[in-house]
C-alpha cells in the first residue's frame, strides 16, 4: 500500500527536497504505518536555510503595524480550525483529542501574546544624556533563526518560539519530530493564508543531520531547543561553538511534595492527572509523589482507586488515556516497570495488563503505580517518560525538600498543603523553574516564561514571555548630536559626559 509523503515547506509551498531517505510515520493506536517523512540531506537542508536567509531582509523591514495585523489573522484562523490540528496530533502521536485540544490552545496563548509585539519592542529614549546629546535603545531581530521541536507536543513548543520570532522580525526555520512532522505543515499553511510572505516560515523535516546543519549554518543566528537533557547539552555546546545564541530545554524528573495537612482527595487527583495525562509524555509530568509523615497509606489507595477508573485507548474514541508514541517508546517504558519490580518496589497497579479500547497492535501500556521507591531504583533516577507514578516516602518536609533539591533536573514541581507558611517556605527554598501549589502542573501563562533550572535548561533564556522577546531580539544604543551651525573645533581626547 503506499502511502503519503510528507515534504518540507519553503516559500510558503511544499517542497520535496532531493533526499529519497524517509522515515516512517505510524498512528500509535493501530501500529499502521500511515504516512512517510522526508529526511532531508544536506543539500535540503541547505535550501530550506537559504530561503530563510532571503526573506529577511523584507521581513525585518516590514512595518510593526503589518507584522502584527498577520500575527492577529493567524490567531484567527487558528482559534476558528484548532479542531483540525487536534486531531492531526492525536493521528500521529496519540494523546487523546481533549488533551491535544488543550495543547493547541495554549500554544494559541503565545499567538496572542506575540499580538502585542509593538507594546514589546518598545525602547528606551533619554533626552539630553550629555549637553545636546541624546540616547536611545532599540530593539533589533537577529535573522533566521531555528527551532528544534519534539515528537510530545507538536503544535504547542513551536508555538512557544515562533510566534514571538516572527513577530519580532525574524524569519524561522522549523525542524520537527519525524514521528509527528504533519502540525508543522498544518500551520505553515495556516501562515500563508494569513500573508505571512514567502520564506519567513519554512519547515524543515529531519533527523540529526538536519539538526547539525541548523546548528553549524552560518545563517542561523539562534537555535530554540526542548527536548531530553543529553541532547540538550549537545545542541547547546555544537550551537554556542558556531556562535550563535541558544536557549535548550531538557528533561525533566517532577516531584510533588505531599504534605499532612494536605487535601488528600484534590492531591490524589493532581497525582492522577498529572501523571498519567497524555500518557506521562510530557517534561511537565509530575512521576515522583513524596508523601511527608503518616499520609502515604492513605494517598496511595486514593491515587490507586482513581487511576484504575482510567480508559486506556485510542484516542480518537470516548477515552482517557491513548497510547504512548511508538513500540519503541512502549517497550523502553516497560523495561523499567519491570527494572523497578526487580528493584523490589511495590507495584501497586501494573499497566502492563491493561486491556485497551484500540488496535490489537497499538503501542499499549496503562497507568502504572509504584509505592515505596527508594532514589537508587532506576524508576527514581531516570526519566521515564511514560504513565509511571512513583511513590516515595519521606518523614518530614526537610528530607521530603532535600529530594528535589539534590535531583539534577529542575524543571517543574508542586507542593500540596493547607500551610501558607509552609508553602512560602517551599516557593523559597526549591531548586526548580516553575513552581506549583496546589498546582499540579504550573506550566505559566504566556506572558510569564517557561523554563527549569539545572541539568533542564542549557542557556540562560527561558521560552515566551519577555524572555522570549529579549532572545529573539538584540538592543542597539544609539547616541545623536545634531550640531549648531558653529562647530566646537577639534578635540582628540576621549569623549567625557558634560
Amino acid at each position: 500500500m503506499s502511502t503519503t509523503t510528507i515534504s518540507h515547506w519553503v516559500n510558503n509551498k511544499a517542497y520535496p527536497g532531493t533526499s529519497s531517505a524517509t522515515a516512517p510515520v505510524t498512528n500509535p493506536a493501530t501500529g499502521e504505518v500511515t504516512k512517510e517523512v522526508s529526511l532531508a540531506n544536506i543539500e535540503d537542508a541547505r535550501a530550506v536555510i537559504d530561503a530563510a536567509a532571503a526573506a529577511f531582509p523584507v521581513w525585518r523591514d516590514t512595518s510593526l503595524a503589518k507584522r502584527s495585523a498577520i500575527l492577529f489573522k493567524f490567531r484567527e484562523l487558528l482559534n476558528e480550525r484548532k479542531g483540525e490540528l487536534a486531531e492531526i496530533i492525536t493521528s500521529e502521536h496519540g494523546k487523546v483529542v481533549s488533551d491535544a485540544l488543550g495543547e493547541v490552545s495554549r500554544g494559541q496563548e503565545v499567538v496572542e501574546f506575540a499580538c502585542g509585539i509593538p507594546h514589546l519592542l518598545k525602547g528606551g529614549y533619554t533626552e539630553n544624556a550629555s549637553t545636546k546629546v541624546d540616547v536611545h535603545s532599540v530593539y533589533q531581530p537577529l535573522g533566521p533563526v531555528g527551532i528544534i521541536s519534539p515528537f510530545n507536543f507538536p503544535a504547542m513548543v513551536p508555538m512557544w518560539f515562533f510566534p514571538i520570532a516572527i513577530a519580532a522580525g525574524n524569519t524561522v526555520v522549523l525542524k520537527p519530530s519525524e514521528k509527528d512532522p504533519t502540525a508543522s505543515l498544518w500551520m505553515a499553511e495556516l501562515w500563508k493564508e494569513a500573508g505571512l510572505p514567502d520564506g519567513v516560515f519554512n519547515v524543515l523535516q529531519g533527523d540529526k543531520l538536519a539538526v547539525d546543519e541548523l546548528l553549524t549554518n552560518p545563517a542561523i543566528k539562534a537555535i530554540s531547543f526542548v527536548g531530553s537533557t543529553p541532547i540538550a547539552q549537545y545542541v547547546y555546546a555544537t550551537g554556542t561553538a558556531a556562535g550563535k545564541r541558544v536557549q535548550a530545554l531538557g528533561g525533566a524528573k517532577n516531584h510533588a511534595i505531599v504534605l499532612p495537612d494536605a487535601d488528600l482527595d484534590l492531591a490524589a487527583d493532581a497525582m492522577v492527572n498529572a501523571g498519567f495525562g497524555s500518557a506521562g509524555e510530557r517534561c511537565m509530568a509530575i512521576s515522583v509523589a513524596v508523601a511527608v509523615g503518616d499520609v502515604a497509606d492513605e494517598l496511595v489507595a486514593k491515587i490507586a482507586d482513581r487511576a484504575r477508573t482510567i480508559k486506556t485507548g485510542d484516542g480518537t474514541k470516548n477515552c482517557d488515556m491513548g497510547p504512548l508514541v511508538t513500540k519503541v517508546h512502549r517497550d523502553k517504558v516497560a523495561s523499567y516497570v519491570d527494572a523497578g519490580e526487580e528493584d523490589g518496589a511495590t507495584v501497586v497497579l501494573d499497566g502492563r495488563t491493561v486491556e485497551p479500547d484500540g488496535g490489537a497492535d497499538g503501542f499499549w501500556l496503562g497507568p502504572t503505580l509504584f509505592d515505596n521507591v527508594t532514589p537508587d531504583m532506576s524508576i527514581y533516577t531516570d526519566e521515564i517518560f511514560g504513565p509511571v507514578l512513583s511513590v516515595v516516602r519521606a518523614d518530614s518536609y526537610d528530607e521530603a525538600l532535600e529530594l528535589i533539591n539534590s535531583n539534577p533536573y529542575g524543571n517543574g514541581t508542586a507542593i500540596f498543603t493547607n500551610d501558607g507558611g509552609a508553602a512560602r517556605r517551599f516557593q523559597n527554598e526549591v531548586e526548580v523553574g516553575m513552581v506549583g501549589i496546589n498546582v499540579p502542573i504550573p506550566v505559566p501563562m504566556a506572558y510569564f516564561s517557561f523554563g527549569g533550572w539545572k541539568a533542564s535548561l542549557f542557556g540562560d533564556t527561558h521560552a515566551h514571555g519577555t524572555e522570549g522577546v529579549h532572545f529573539f531580539t538584540r538592543t542597539k544604543a544609539i547616541t545623536t548630536r545634531w550640531l549648531d551651525p558653529s562647530h566646537g573645533g577639534l578635540n582628540l581626547g576621549f569623549p567625557q559626559n558634560a
